[in-house]
């Protein structure tokens, strides 16, 4: 398939159909609301490796600890605005 498309591009050709039948298409279909997406944080090697090894330690899911530690960031924030 690669090949084929490489083929086609190098010709000036274009692969995309002229029409595409939608007819039987389920509209949504892939759709998520945004609530319900969980949005990936990607920490530093160092940091991530550190708090690693205390979840590791006390024997809990790394997501634990670093949601443990923005809570009480999170409270800190508060009190000092």
């Amino acid at each position: 398939m690669y090949l084929q498309i490489k083929s086609i591009l190098k010709e000036g050709g274009n692969f995309m159909k002229k029409e595409y039948d939608f007819s039987t298409a389920e509209q949504g279909k892939f759709y998520r609301p945004v609530d319900e997406l969980e949005i990936p944080v990607y920490l530093d090697k160092d940091v991530e490796k550190f708090f690693y090894q205390r979840a590791a330690e006390k024997d809990i899911d790394l997501k634990q600890v670093v949601d443990t530690i923005l809570r009480k960031e999170m409270d800190l924030l508060r009190v000092i605005g």
